[in-house]
């Protein structure tokens, strides 16, 4: 009787994942017969403008300012090549991950694909699937060097930039303690982008290292599993009794968390924070002298850069591997000028 349980139970078990299996491929399906409809309807509603090619552009997260510039900048430009772009996710009525978008584009056979990419082997394989059936595939601010994509577009001097600040700071530091140097990693992102700025950071930092200082850089891992796991990621390194003396931030969200942790804690004029990208909350948080100074791509310029490599891939067969987006320092002595432009666009 055990064993006839047992067997009943490991029976049912099976039986749960293969009818889940199922609930997702059939989800999926479904999904993408809505999405080529969309698409049908598409070319119909778009047939007078006759445009040329129908790219998509996918991202993990579509509602950042950051994302939402980006494909603004990729929008523009396809207009400007008889190209729509579309941001995929938007017209669908779930949530679905990069993964199940990149199939859905595939299936639905759309003529290019821009994703915002990481070195995960899935991902390798989808992009090399979708390259396989003809569609050509950009990838956005985070690379995958082992799949075929066509093209990279980001920004290879973010790092470099980010030494240089730090070396500023050091410069006007009157100290001959170490100066401690905190730089936080995203935990779950296999993200190459990443690793590339710690090395550019390094590069800075000993290429144009000054006399008599010490510089002492770490690596902290943050949670990014969601919104709330950064903040208490963050939190914990406010909790440490020896906090560092310049945090980097390589993202919007935990520019904007530091941020808030620095004023909650008191530690405001303690530590020197160095943001990432330019929204309304971190420009101003720079105006009060809580952010000491932020590294903005150009975002708009960035997707552009992506419209123009499948443009030329398409006219020519081939496309320049890397495309190397221009950014900005924004701090106390410009930042006036940026709160500004966001005024004037409002």
């Amino acid at each position: 009787m055990r064993h006839k349980a047992e067997k009943m139970g490991r029976n049912r078990g099976q039986g749960i994942i293969i009818g889940f299996l199922v609930f997702v491929i059939a989800v999926i399906s479904i999904c993408t017969i809505i999405f080529r409809s969309y698409v049908r309807e598409f070319h119909k509603v778009t047939e007078k403008e006759k445009y040329d090619q129908y790219y998509v552009m996918i991202t993990e997260d579509r509602k950042p300012d950051f994302w939402q510039s980006v494909y603004r900048g990729a929008y523009e430009r396809g207009q400007a090549e008889n190209v729509y772009v579309d941001l995929l996710g938007e017209h669908l009525s779930q949530e679905y991950s990069r993964s199940d978008l990149m199939r859905i584009a595939m299936t639905s056979g759309v003529d290019g694909i821009l994703v915002e990419s990481d070195e995960s082997d899935e991902m390798s394989e989808l992009i090399d699937e979708a390259v396989g059936r003809g569609i050509p595939v950009v990838t956005l601010y985070g690379d995958n060097t082992h799949s075929a994509r066509c093209s990279f577009v980001g920004s290879y001097n973010l790092g470099r930039e980010y030494g240089r600040q730090v070396l500023k700071l050091a410069a006007a530091e009157d100290t001959e303690d170490p100066l401690k140097v905190a730089v936080l990693m995203n935990a779950h992102a296999l993200n190459s982008t990443q690793n590339i700025v710690c090395s550019g950071i390094q590069d800075a930092l000993e290429q144009e290292k000054l006399q008599g200082s010490e510089i002492q850089m770490s690596l902290i891992t943050v949670d990014d599993t969601n919104t709330f796991s950064v903040e208490e990621s963050i939190r914990d390194i406010f909790m440490d009794q020896t906090l560092p003396d310049i945090i980097i931030c390589l993202n919007e969200l935990s520019t904007t968390c530091v941020y808030q942790a620095v004023v909650d804690y008191n530690c405001v004029g303690e530590i020197a924070i160095l943001g990432y990208y330019d929204t309304d909350t971190i420009l101003k948080a720079i105006e009060r002298n809580v952010i000491t100074a932020t590294i903005s791509i150009d975002t708009e310029q960035m997707g552009a850069f992506c419209v123009d490599a499948l443009q030329e891939y398409y006219n020519y067969g081939y496309t320049s591997q890397y495309f190397t987006a221009d950014v900005t320092v924004i701090d106390q002595s410009n930042v006036e000028e940026y709160l500004g432009k966001q005024e004037e666009a409002e």
